[in-house]
């Protein structure tokens, strides 16, 4: 059956695809807003002239439009080309107006505020990285102990690899008694559950709410310091092809109506998942909080099973999941998530549900993992069930 909330004549996500966090499918309001911005958005909005002018209208009520959802000013909000770029924007913005301060950041962020650390270490910094529990959740008080002295401090609102919610009010109260601007990660949560409300910077990504790829957000709230990183002309850090904002904003607007009534689908879903897989698959590990976590996305190790050839097999029976640590292109490389977490940090898979996901995808997935899982075990001769081989 269609998902509620998908219009006649425009297909639900394709099916078999379970990858929601990478990216999915173009919502129908994203969809439709593109194609009528590609013809009306398409002149340079800097320009006088009428084409430019319109263009520069319809960039100035996508960011309206966006930033009144995220709590944030309409001068406050910058388009970027994706997520991990405004990440790196606002941090290494914020070190560049204080560059004599630490960074201080949970021990699971996204592998682009990682790389912000590793270059502000490089350059003579100071990075302190806060640990997290085995569901990758990161202690409140040990973050806050970790912020006097500190220019900038980075939280996700939920860990992208395994869905654990992190506890970003706690956290941005502290930043706020401290006087240290928080950058809230929130791409994994915009479009899906309440923007958050204690930040200083916030960045998203379009593509995981059903809006188009290329498409990032970065906000910093006055009077938070912060400027460009690296040389700017008079345009500043946004460089933004108009048509792919309209549709962003638009997509963010039509998953913000279906999210309400998704979150409780979606949750039903994954708990079915991990019920079925902790039942059916032997020698596996759940991974993440198993209720403060997004209701829309899952994850779990199987033991003997490497993540990539569990991707590859659910791939040939027509499923589409992720494996690996899953904010780096190379699948292959030990999760850092699951390392800080300290569980085992190979054979990881995650199952993320886009908007419009059928109860049949779903069903169909679990009645074909345990099969594929049973048939890698064998071609690698694992252990068997019964401790045999």
């Amino acid at each position: 059956m269609r998902a509620e909330g998908y219009r006649q004549g425009v297909a639900p996500p394709p099916a078999g695809y379970l990858d929601a966090a990478s990216g999915q499918p173009l919502n129908p309001a994203a969809r439709e807003a593109l194609a009528a911005a590609v013809d009306a958005g398409w002149a340079d909005p800097v320009r006088l002239y009428r084409e430019g002018r319109r263009a520069a209208l319809l960039l100035d009520a996508a960011r309206e439009s966006v930033a009144s959802r995220v709590g944030a000013r309409p001068a406050d909000l910058v388009f970027t080309g994706s997520g991990a770029q405004a990440l790196h924007l606002g941090l290494a913005g914020a070190l560049a107006a204080r560059p004599d301060g630490a960074l201080v950041a949970s021990a699971v962020e996204h592998s682009a505020a990682l790389a912000v650390g590793d270059a502000h270490a490089a350059a003579g910094g100071e990075v302190r990285l806060v640990g997290v529990d085995r569901q990758a959740r990161v202690d409140a008080a040990a973050f806050a102990q970790a912020l006097p002295g500190a220019t900038v401090a980075c939280l996700q609102t939920a860990n992208h690899e395994v869905g654990t919610l992190q506890p970003v009010d706690q956290v941005g109260r502290a930043c706020a008694e401290a006087g240290v601007p928080l950058l809230v990660d929130a791409s994994t949560t915009l479009g899906r559950l309440d923007p958050p409300e204690h930040w200083s910077m916030l960045t998203g990504s379009a593509h995981t709410w059903g809006g188009p790829a290329g498409v990032g957000i970065l906000c910093v709230r006055r009077p938070t310091r912060w400027q460009p990183p690296g040389p700017q002309d008079e345009r500043g850090p946004e460089l933004m092809s108009v048509p792919l904002a309209v549709a962003a904003a638009r997509g963010l607007e039509w998953a913000d109506e279906q999210r309400a009534r998704d979150a409780v689908t979606a949750k039903a879903l994954t708990d079915q998942i991990r019920d079925v897989v902790a039942r059916e698959v032997p020698d596996v590990m759940l991974l993440g909080d198993p209720n403060a976590r997004l209701p829309y996305l899952t994850a779990f190790s199987c033991l003997y099973v490497d993540g990539e050839s569990l991707v590859l097999g659910l791939d040939r029976e027509g499923y589409a999941i992720s494996s690996g640590s899953s904010c780096v292109a190379d699948t292959r490389r030990p999760s850092h998530v699951l390392a800080a977490m300290g569980v085992l940090t190979q054979g990881n898979v995650r199952v993320s549900l886009p908007f419009g996901v059928t109860d049949e995808t779903v069903r169909g997935f679990l009645d074909t993992l345990p099969g594929v899982v049973r048939d890698i075990r064998a071609i690698v001769q694992a252990p068997s069930e019964d401790g045999g081989r």
